[in-house]
């Protein structure tokens, strides 16, 4: 692994270079200009709070493609009978501070520091951030957050109160933007986006598919 200068922004090709376990470098910091670099480069921070901050460009790589998108019955009932109000980019703060202090199964604590988090905010002002909120009642009840990147979405976090709630979210947002999006990043399996229609592909295939979806580039 590459340890990065605190005073430089730049990270090791992705493409040229596997690190460990999907971990290419550590140290560095999270400015809003290095998490953005990153991103734009198919790398994302993933680690606990308090430790050092570890960066990851794995292979292969968990995506889904807008086309791709699996609905079961049950799930196209729940939202054909309107039980949720979805909407997009209301209330990001809310949305990242629900995905930080959610309890989920097997895992303590959260990777969301509040320095990552300020970076995110910050970039959803800038309108590269986007979140969608799940309401039921008036009240937020599951929602999610990314990063667009050209074509691409990088999901980051998602949370459900109720059952079904990001689900719901989700879909929506896929169906919503389908002509908008080439690919979703998931970064990391979960059972939950695999039923979803979320799948493996190499690293280098990823990261092509990337650069040639980002008009930011």
């Amino acid at each position: 692994m590459v340890r990065l200068d605190e005073n430089e922004i730049s990270f090791p090709d992705p493409a040229q270079y596997d690190g460990h376990e999907g971990i290419i470098a550590f140290g560095g910091d999270l400015s809003l200009e290095r998490i953005w670099f990153a991103y734009q480069n198919g790398i994302f921070p993933w680690f606990d709070p308090g430790d050092e901050i570890l960066w990851w460009c794995p292979d292969p790589r968990f995506v889904l493609f807008p086309d791709e998108l699996k609905v079961s019955k049950s799930m196209r009932k729940i939202l054909n009978k309107n039980i949720f109000t979805i909407t997009e980019n209301q209330n990001f703060s809310d949305v990242i501070k629900n995905c930080r202090e959610i309890n989920r199964k097997g895992q303590e604590g959260t990777w969301l520091s509040d320095e990552l988090m300020k970076t995110f905010i910050t970039l959803h002002g800038y309108g590269v951030a986007r979140s969608v909120e799940v309401w039921q009642n008036d009240e937020l009840v599951g929602g999610l957050y990314g990063l667009q990147i050209g074509k691409v979405f990088c999901g980051e976090s998602m949370f459900s109160k109720v059952s079904n709630a990001s689900k719901a979210g989700f879909i929506h947002f896929m169906e919503t933007h389908k002509n908008d999006l080439k690919l979703v990043d998931c970064q990391s399996h979960t059972d939950h986006l695999e039923s979803l229609g979320a799948r493996m592909i190499p690293k280098r295939e990823f990261l092509k598919i990337l650069h040639e979806n980002n008009e930011r580039r």
